[in-house]
C-alpha cells in the first residue's frame, strides 16, 4: 500500500491529479458580490464544481443554493474561480437548470440533504480558456478505488485538493454512489468530481459527508441524462453538452500545438487492470475510443432513446440494461457495450454499433461526409482485428446502406401519394404505459410504469419501475421519476410519446393529465394521454346497468368482474397480451373500431339525458351506429356512470369519452356536451382525437375561455394494435 492506495491506483492518481485539478473550480458569490458590485473580492467558498464541456460547469444544486430557501436557483449568477497551471481566473456563471426541477418550489431545511440528484448546470458568461474532465459513458460505476477533488482551506487559502477512497455501493435507485471512509470529506468539497482511478473517468459529483465518521455520498454523473427534454424539433441540453464534451477531447487528441498530457494520453498510461478479459485487441485503444466519440458527436443526434437501444441490442447480442436513466446520445450507446456477454470482444461490439450508426436514419440532415468518415474509421480500425470481423462489418454496412435507401424511397413515395400516418394522428412508435391496481380492499394501490414497443412489435414491453401500497394522494410524487424516465425513452424529436393509463373504470377520474412531471407543465398539455381498461378485464362478466359493483370507493372493489392483473375468460391473447374485444368472435368491436377511426363521428350521451342521470340499456348500446362515440359527463366511480363504462366496453366500443365533473355539483353539463359535439364534428375521425384533446387541454391551460368546457375530459382508447401486458404486479411481502 502507498498512502492508503494500491501501487496501481497510486500511479493512476499521480497521472490524473493534474488533469482533474485543472478542470475543478471553486464556486462562490459572483465577482464583486451582491452588496458591492464593483468589488473584485470573491467572498467565502460555497462549494466546488468542474468543467464538463467548454463553458459549462457541473456542481450540486445545494452549492448554488447558498443563501437559503428565498434564493431562486435557475437564473442565479455565481462566481467561478479556476486555475490551469500558473493561470488563475474568475468568471461569472449563470445557473441554467437544477435537478430535480422541484427544488425551485420545495427545498429541505437547513443542514438537511437535498433531494437527488441534487445537480446544477452553470453556463459561463464569458469566453475563457479552461480544461474539461473526461466523463464516463458507463451507465453504472464499478466498485473500485476512486479519487475525489474539491476546494479546501487546509493552509488558510482556498485550493483544489484530492483524496482517495473506494466506492461501497449505490443508493437512491442508482442515482447516488456511497463513498468509503478511507479519507475525510471537508466542507467546500461538495460539487467536486469523483474519478474512477482504474479507468480515468469522472463517475460522480461529491454531494455529502456522513455526520458520524468518514465517508459520504456522490451523485452519479449519468443523472445528467435527466436534464429537461428539448422542445420538439430542438436538440436537448444534455445532447448539446455531451457533443461539446466529446468534440473537446477529440480536438485535444488531434492537436499538436502543445506538449501537455491530454486525458487520452493518460488513459494510455494508466496501469493495466488485473484479469481484464478484453485486454489487447479485445478493447479499443484510448486513441481509438476518443476518435470514435468525436466522430459520433459530429453526427446528428438519434431520433429517440429507443433507436439507441435497438442498435445496442443488435451489436451486443442481447437486450441492454433496462435500468434508468435511458441512453439519449450515440455515446450513451457505447456505454452499454462494455463487457458484452458470451466472451464477445468489446471492440468488436463497438465497431458493429458504429457501423450501424453510420447507416442509421438521423433526426436531421447529416453534415456532408460525416457518416462516411465514421465508416472509413471503422474499416481502418478493423484492420488490426480479426479478418472475419472485417468481412462481417463490410457486409453489415452494405445491408445498412440498402435498407436506408429502401426507407428513403418509401418515404419519397409517401410524400407523393400521401403520408403513411394521416396528419394529426398518434405517433406510431413506443408509448409509456402506467398501470394502477387497487391493493385488495384497501385504499392503497400498486403501480407499474413500462414502455410498450408499439404496433411494430405488438405486446413487447420493457419495465421501467413499479411500486406498492401508494395512496391516491401520493401517486403523483411516487410516479414523477418513473414517468419522466419512460418519456425519455419514448419521446422523439418529432413528437411527445403517448401516455396510456390502464386502470379500472372506477379510477377513470384519476387526474393524471393534470400531474406535473417535468417542465412545470401538466402532462395532458405536454403529450396525448388516454385511458385503458386494465389487463385481465373480462367484459363478459360485467354488469352493464346493474347496481354499483364496486361502490363509490375508487378501485376499492373489483368493479364489473374485473380481475386486476389476473386472466379472466377470454382475457389473455397470444404472447401474454390481453385480448381486445375486437379479437373475439361474436362482437362488433372490430367493425366499430375501424368505422370510428375513419369517421365521421357521432356522439351519444351514455349516462345522462338533458343532465339527468340514466343507465344505458345493453340493447340500445349495441344498436347504435358503429361510428358512435359514447360520452359520459358524470363521476366515473359512481352509478350510473360506472356501470355504463363497463357496458360500452362490453358492447365493443373502443373510443369513449369521460369527464371529471366540475367541483360545483349544480353546474350544467350542457356546455361540455355542446363543445364536445362541435369538436367531434370538426375532427371528423377518431384517429386524431388524442392529439386534439391534448390541444384542447393546452388552450384551457393557456386561459382560453372557449376551451374551458374541456377541463377534466378523458378519452378511453382501446387500440387493438397496442395490446397490454398480462402479468400482474407483486402484492408486496407476505
Amino acid at each position: 500500500m502507498t498512502d492508503g492506495r494500491t501501487t496501481g491506483s497510486a500511479r493512476a492518481f499521480e497521472l490524473l491529479e493534474p488533469l482533474v485539478q485543472a478542470a475543478t473550480v471553486r464556486v462562490h458569490a459572483p465577482p464583486g458580490g451582491y452588496d458591492t458590485p464593483r468589488s473584485h473580492r470573491t467572498g467565502p467558498t460555497w462549494g466546488s464544481g468542474f468543467f464538463i464541456a467548454p463553458g459549462w460547469v457541473l456542481t450540486c444544486a445545494h452549492v448554488v443554493g447558498e443563501g437559503g430557501a428565498a434564493v431562486r436557483l435557475t437564473g442565479r449568477e455565481v462566481g467561478i474561480t479556476f486555475s490551469d497551471g500558473s493561470i488563475t481566473g474568475t468568471v461569472t456563471g449563470r445557473v441554467e437548470c437544477v435537478l430535480p426541477e422541484r427544488l425551485e418550489e420545495r427545498r429541505p431545511g437547513r443542514h438537511a440533504l437535498w433531494d437527488l440528484p441534487d445537480l446544477a448546470l452553470v453556463r459561463v458568461l464569458a469566453p475563457v480558456s479552461h480544461a474539461c474532465v473526461w466523463l464516463t459513458d458507463r451507465s453504472r460505476p464499478r466498485f473500485d478505488e476512486v479519487a475525489y477533488f474539491g476546494c479546501t482551506e487546509d493552509l488558510g487559502t482556498p485550493e483544489i485538493t484530492g483524496r482517495t477512497t473506494r466506492l461501497r455501493g449505490t443508493a437512491g435507485n442508482g442515482a447516488a454512489i456511497r463513498l468509503g471512509d478511507d479519507d475525510e470529506i471537508e466542507p467546500g468539497m461538495s460539487g467536486g468530481p469523483v474519478v474512477d482511478l482504474a479507468r480515468g473517468e469522472v463517475v460522480g459529483v461529491l454531494k455529502a459527508r456522513r455526520q458520524t465518521g468518514g465517508g459520504g455520498l456522490a451523485v452519479s454523473v449519468v443523472q445528467l441524462r435527466t436534464l429537461p427534454m428539448a422542445a420538439r424539433g430542438q436538440v436537448g441540453l444534455y445532447r448539446r453538452i455531451m457533443q461539446a464534451h466529446d468534440l473537446y477531447h477529440y480536438d485535444q487528441h488531434l492537436s499538436d500545438l502543445d506538449n501537455r498530457r491530454t486525458w487520452t494520453d493518460v488513459h494510455g498510461e494508466l496501469p493495466p487492470q488485473e484479469g481484464d478479459p478484453y485486454a489487447g485487441r479485445g478493447r479499443l485503444t484510448p486513441g481509438e475510443r476518443t476518435t470514435l466519440f468525436g466522430l459520433l458527436a459530429e453526427l446528428p443526434p438519434p431520433g429517440s432513446s429507443e433507436v439507441v437501444r435497438a442498435l445496442v441490442e443488435e451489436a451486443r447480442g442481447e437486450e441492454p440494461d433496462p435500468l434508468p436513466p435511458a441512453p439519449l446520445s450515440w455515446r450513451d450507446g457505447l456505454g452499454l457495450l462494455h463487457d458484452p456477454p458470451g466472451g464477445t470482444a468489446e471492440a468488436a461490439a463497438m465497431l458493429r454499433y458504429a457501423t450501424d450508426v453510420s447507416v442509421a436514419e438521423y433526426r436531421e440532415p447529416v453534415t456532408q461526409g460525416a457518416d462516411e468518415e465514421l465508416w472509413d474509421w471503422v474499416r481502418a480500425t478493423a484492420e488490426r482485428l480479426w479478418r472475419p470481423l472485417r468481412r462481417e462489418l463490410g457486409e453489415r454496412h452494405e445491408r445498412g446502406l440498402a435498407e436506408r435507401e429502401r426507407r428513403r424511397r418509401a418515404s419519397a413515395g409517401r410524400a407523393v401519394h400521401g403520408p403513411a400516418r394521416r396528419s394529426g394522428g398518434l405517433p406510431p412508435g413506443a408509448s409509456v404505459l402506467l398501470e394502477v391496481w387497487a391493493h385488495g380492499w384497501e385504499d392503497v394501490y400498486d403501480w407499474r410504469v413500462s414502455v410498450l414497443a408499439g404496433p411494430a412489435h405488438a405486446g413487447r414491453v420493457t419495465p421501467v419501475d413499479s411500486g406498492v401500497r401508494a395512496t391516491l394522494a401520493s401517486l403523483p410524487e411516487a410516479l414523477r421519476a418513473p414517468l419522466a424516465e419512460g418519456f425519455r425513452r419514448c419521446d422523439t424529436h418529432e413528437a411527445a410519446a403517448l401516455l396510456e393509463v390502464a386502470v379500472a373504470p372506477a379510477l377513470f377520474g384519476l387526474a393524471v393529465d393534470e400531474w406535473v412531471v417535468v417542465g412545470g407543465v401538466p402532462l395532458g398539455v405536454q403529450r396525448p394521454v388516454v385511458l385503458r381498461h386494465p389487463a385481465g378485464t373480462n367484459p363478459a362478466g360485467t354488469n352493464p346497468a346493474g347496481a354499483n359493483p364496486g361502490g363509490a370507493n375508487p378501485g376499492g372493489a373489483n368493479p364489473g368482474g374485473a380481475n386486476p392483473g389476473g386472466a379472466g375468460p377470454g382475457g389473455a391473447g397470444p404472447g401474454g397480451a390481453r385480448e381486445h374485444p375486437a379479437d373475439r368472435e361474436g362482437t362488433d368491436a372490430s367493425a366499430r373500431w375501424a368505422r370510428v377511426q375513419a369517421g365521421p363521428l357521432q356522439d351519444e350521451r351514455a349516462d345522462c339525458i338533458r343532465g339527468r342521470p340514466r343507465s344505458p340499456a345493453t340493447e340500445w348500446l349495441t344498436g347504435l351506429p358503429d361510428n358512435t362515440v359514447p360520452v359520459h359527463c358524470r363521476a366515473a366511480d359512481q352509478e350510473p356512470t360506472l356501470g355504463s363504462l363497463h357496458a360500452v366496453r362490453d358492447a365493443g366500443y373502443g373510443v369513449v369519452v369521460t369527464r371529471r365533473p366540475p367541483p360545483d355539483p349544480g353546474a350544467s353539463c350542457a356546455p361540455f356536451h355542446r363543445g364536445l359535439r362541435e369538436e367531434l364534428a370538426d375532427a371528423g375521425r377518431a384517429e386524431v382525437l388524442p392529439v386534439r384533446l391534448q390541444n384542447l387541454r393546452g388552450r384551457a391551460y393557456g386561459a382560453d375561455p372557449d376551451a374551458y368546457w374541456a377541463t377534466g375530459t378523458g378519452l378511453v382508447w382501446e387500440d387493438p394494435a397496442r395490446p397490454l401486458p398480462e402479468e400482474e404486479p407483486l402484492q408486496g411481502d407476505l
